[in-house]
């Protein structure tokens, strides 16, 4: 498939490469979980709350998985996203049944990615003309047809599509819990960036409510008037200026650059943190606060607090996001943290409610590696054998530094701070890690009691 972010008239790709399309990020999540059925399901099973920067990436990094791809590429992107959504199922907790396989809601939030691109140029001064507006859709449904959405769920048209949202927006939209936290709540309280370290946790708490209260105001205005009208909405002139502001003068500059700064490449995530050598602890016994540690960072998914089932498969759908693996081997991995949740579950919850605190885990987690030698054995180290034969790719019995960084690396990990995991991993130094050393590491971490041991720094910085 030719480069879409080359050559020259209208290309949907193309504007969704730009860095721009950042403006209307939150305004796509917001406009996604305003639907009921994408509503309860983030409630129970995404991570948008403890994990808000990946789940705005995610989002928009499965955009570009979908409309960057020759027809093979196209049809395993399409084949990932339906093994996650047949996963993403239940009850809400007003008793309504949801199922993220509906095709009306898989519609919606496709065409939400359309819609904010063509909000995005128009918000920026540079809008489609008519012609290029029904170029673009042909652009837009030539790939999304890979879904195999009934007939008819998609307008016929670009003409159509403000009368969809209107008519979305009087007959199907809720003013949702995701909604309402996307807008009130999430960035009052969102985790520190790790490009932002130098902040510190005091500086981001001061700059995340200038950021919180911008974004907010930017995201109503710029929200269509119906959605705006249905959920009672107001557009101050404050917001209407800000938004003008920031559209017009990014839309002024943006297309002004380099091809090489204006577009992401469809791989391309953001700019790592610049990266500081973990500090070496001195505790008598630090098992508790790296334990704390792993809890607070890698398992509670969704930031509530607590650790449930969905936690866990949320772990998995991250891995298999990174790896694109088929269906046989996203269900071991599936399988694998399932395991590992029962293990939790019959060990910590006490109550039997499926929830298992942080507190419960970390004086569970410690006694449990003090009694019994093998107790990690028993859920977390084959659900890291899974981790690991899905990461090793060729088959070759080892994780080689491209395997590893396919895992454990994203747009917010500095390369330096990836070299360090893998050498802590990396034992007898010959460049490769074997499963042994995979899993010692990980032994290591939650086990020995000095953070100066090798193994114990998996996490980065201390």
């Amino acid at each position: 498939m030719a480069d879409p972010v080359a050559g020259p008239g209208v290309s949907f790709r193309r504007d969704l490469s730009e860095w721009r399309v950042a403006l209307v990020a939150w305004r796509l999540l917001v406009l996604q979980a305003a639907d009921p059925v994408v509503g309860a399901g983030m409630a129970e099973h995404s991570t948008y709350q403890a994990h808000p920067w990946r789940r705005v990436e995610h989002t928009l990094g499965s955009g570009r998985r979908l409309f960057y791809q020759d027809g093979e590429a196209l049809r395993r992107e399409v084949a990932r996203l339906d093994r996650a959504h047949k996963r993403i199922r239940g009850t809400a907790p007003d008793g309504r049944a949801y199922d993220a396989e509906d095709a009306a809601t898989r519609a919606w939030v496709l065409l939400t990615l359309f819609e904010c691109v063509v909000a995005m140029r128009r918000l920026g001064g540079d809008p489609y003309d008519a012609g290029q507006l029904e170029a673009a859709y042909r652009e837009f449904t030539g790939s999304v047809a890979a879904f195999g959405l009934p007939e008819g769920e998609l307008p016929a048209s670009a003409a159509e599509l403000p009368a969809y949202f209107a008519r979305a927006a009087r007959e199907r939209l809720e003013f949702t819990e995701a909604t309402r936290y996307l807008l009130e709540d999430m960035l009052r309280g969102a985790p520190r960036p790790r490009r932002l370290w130098f902040l510190g946790d005091a500086g981001w708490r001061v700059l995340r409510v200038v950021v919180a209260r911008a974004i907010t105001a930017l995201t109503v205005a710029d929200l269509p008037p119906a959605v705006r009208e249905r959920f009672g909405l107001v557009r101050t002139r404050r917001a209407a200026l800000l938004s003008w502001l920031l559209h017009r003068g990014v839309g002024a500059v943006v297309p002004r650059l380099p091809d090489r700064l204006r577009y992401r490449s469809p791989e391309q995530g953001g700019a790592p943190a610049r990266w500081r050598p973990p500090r070496q602890g001195r505790r008598r016994d630090a098992r508790g606060s790296r334990v704390d540690r792993f809890f607070r960072e890698v398992l509670d998914q969704t930031g509530d607090g607590f650790l449930t089932v969905h936690d866990l498969r949320a772990m998995a759908h991250n891995v298999c996001w990174q790896l694109e693996l088929d269906e046989a081997a996203e269900a071991r991995v599936y399988q694998a943290f399932d395991g590992w949740w029962e293990q939790l579950r019959a060990a910590m919850d006490a109550n039997g409610d499926g929830k298992v605190s942080r507190e419960e885990f970390v004086a569970a987690t410690v006694a449990g590696c003090d009694r019994d030698p093998a107790y990690l054995e028993q859920g977390l180290l084959p659900a890291l054998r899974a981790v690991f034969a899905a990461a090793d790719t060729d088959g070759s019995g080892f994780l080689e530094a491209d395997e590893y960084r396919a895992v454990f690396g994203g747009p917010r990990v500095h390369p330096a701070e990836l070299s360090h995991g893998f050498r802590q991993l990396d034992v007898d130094g010959d460049g490769r890690i074997t499963v042994e050393e995979f899993l010692h590491g990980f032994t290591e971490f939650f086990t020995a009691r000095a953070d100066s041991t090798p193994g114990t720094q998996l996490l980065g910085r201390a």
